[in-house]
């Protein structure tokens, strides 16, 4: 996990450099006969990426994107609507049948199917009428690092291109190095003070929610700690209540209009007695802070995150007595029905 984890920026680079003629051309389409609406399709880590997706499809594209539940259609045999739409499925392997059923009643509604697969000629790439590689290459480790950041880059390279924002476009160009900054920083602290713990909440908004949902789930899986995410809105709504002295809470802060929220609820936690590490753009660290790479626009933040955090989890599963590699009762292709 580890090696496979600080490969990242090299498989990122890779990637944008293949697909960039693909997206260029998805893009010109996508341009040229707007879909009404995006779907997105996955399960695991790859459904964290669709989070982060969403939330860079809306706020730079204004389409309505919403996350389809596998299980309609592949157990419940419902075929809803999809004509004009954009169909994302976003997959390590390409062979979850239920993600291929999905797909395939997708396809035949009208959708444009859109595959973002690190196996260019698995089940699912063949299926798909345009073909993303994440060209994350070989992943051992059960635990999905390069894989996962590979998806949300393809999903920042794609926005960028179909935008043409210039600003998002420029972050593109520096997201290699910005990852290989972000692999140097020290979040030591946030190990130590986790090495005992049982119970703990992961806390993000807006585009870093993924961020939160992925380090949720890497906790459980690595580490046997019992993670949840939420909203730094969400929050408040019922599970803060629990949050108080012996009750830790990581919280990754945005550098966009969310920040200061999800700032101010983590101090409200520290304040109760709470153990808190926040992780935000533009601070050293510092007593319950961890420093950030600097991100040339918010939607690279979520990215820089991740790549500190994974380095991070690692060592905490050590520290724990696990192997991050084999976490126990899982496997790496996961063929949900």
């Amino acid at each position: 996990m580890f090696a496979e984890a600080a490969e990242a920026a090299d498989a990122v680079a890779r990637q944008f450099a293949a697909n960039a003629a693909v997206l260029d051309a998805l893009a010109e389409r996508l341009r040229a006969d707007p879909p009404r609406f995006i779907v997105t399709c996955a399960r695991g880590s790859s459904d964290h990426a669709a989070t982060y997706g969403k939330y860079l499809f809306e706020t730079t594209l204004g389409l309505v994107t919403a996350s389809a539940s596998p299980s309609v259609g592949s157990v419940y045999a419902i075929k809803p609507q999809m004509e004009g739409a954009l169909f994302v499925v976003i997959s390590q392997s390409g062979k979850s049948p239920d993600l291929l059923r999905n797909a395939e009643i997708a396809k035949a509604a009208g959708a444009h199917v859109v595959a973002l697969v690190n196996v260019a000629d698995s089940p699912l790439a063949e299926l798909a009428d345009t073909v993303v590689p994440l060209h994350a290459g070989p992943e051992r480790s059960v635990a999905a690092t390069k894989s996962y950041l590979c998806s949300l880059a393809a999903l920042l390279q794609l926005t960028a291109r179909w935008s043409g924002d210039e600003a998002l476009l420029a972050a593109e160009r520096g997201l290699p190095e910005a990852l290989r900054q972000a692999w140097a920083q020290d979040w030591s602290a946030v190990v130590e003070g986790l090495k005992d713990a049982r119970n703990l909440f992961v806390l993000a908004r807006g585009l870093g929610l993924g961020a939160a949902q992925e380090a949720a789930l890497k906790f459980k899986e690595t580490s046997g700690l019992h993670a949840e995410a939420f909203s730094s809105a969400e929050v408040r709504h019922g599970p803060m209540a629990i949050v108080g002295p012996g009750f830790p809470v990581l919280a990754f802060a945005q550098d966009d209009d969310t920040g200061a929220g999800t700032a101010a609820v983590a101090d409200e936690f520290r304040q109760r007695g709470a153990p808190v590490w926040l992780a935000a753009p533009g601070q050293d660290a510092g007593e319950g802070l961890l420093p950030l790479a600097a991100a040339s626009h918010p939607a690279v933040t979520p990215l820089l995150t991740v790549q500190s955090f994974y380095k991070a989890v690692n060592a905490l599963a050590v520290a724990r007595g696990h192997n991050p590699d084999l976490p126990p009762h899982l496997n790496k292709v996961t063929e949900t029905i």
